[in-house]
């Protein structure tokens, strides 16, 4: 059998689009497993300093530009802010944020920095920009076809027409239940 024509079999196709996108398989699989448990741990920044801040916070509804001077006195560029329950979280354009309570003014200025390799597959995971949404998409097509040529390879007593296709409905029933259950 010549060269080119194992190429193109289901084993090879299926082999060779595994071996190309194994490292986004790798980045994938564990930054999806982070994004599932982020309420207990999100290890895409991690502090590396922190110090205590007092503010004296204006009364009534706060404005950009008065959260612009409260944040003058750290030389950080104001880039946004939220208010959840009775606490103003400000972030800064230098991945530093601040939580401070809104009856005290007591709180904390956090300096944050990326968890090398885990938070920025957590980036990629996540991320929007429309590059990578293609990319994205062709990866998932890859997935599909990782999938169909994994069934197809055959392999006697452990081919998907003998044994392959009940691991299949058992793991497709999982998924199922969880989503007509919950």
């Amino acid at each position: 059998m010549s060269t080119l024509k194992r190429r193109f079999t289901n084993r090879g196709i299926h082999r060779d689009v595994a071996f190309f996108y194994i490292g986004l398989i790798l980045a994938f699989a564990l930054s999806g497993i982070v994004l599932n448990h982020r309420q207990s741990w999100y290890p895409r920044d991690y502090v590396f300093e922190s110090q205590e801040v007092d503010f004296q916070l204006p009364q009534g509804e706060l404005t950009e530009d008065q959260l612009r001077k409260l944040i003058a006195e750290f030389e950080l560029e104001y880039d946004g802010h939220r208010v959840r329950d009775n606490t103003l979280r400000i972030y800064t354009s230098e991945n530093a944020i601040f939580d401070v309570d809104m009856e005290s003014g007591k709180g904390v200025l956090e300096y944050k920095r990326r968890v090398p390799i885990l938070g920025h597959s957590i980036v990629l995971h996540q991320s929007t920009d429309s590059f990578w949404i293609w990319y994205s998409d062709i990866f998932g097509a890859a997935m599909i076809l990782i999938a169909i040529t994994g069934t197809l390879i055959p392999s006697g007593n452990n081919s998907f027409r003998k044994r392959g296709w009940k691991l299949m409905v058992a793991g497709l029933i999982f998924p199922l239940v969880f989503l007509l259950v919950f």
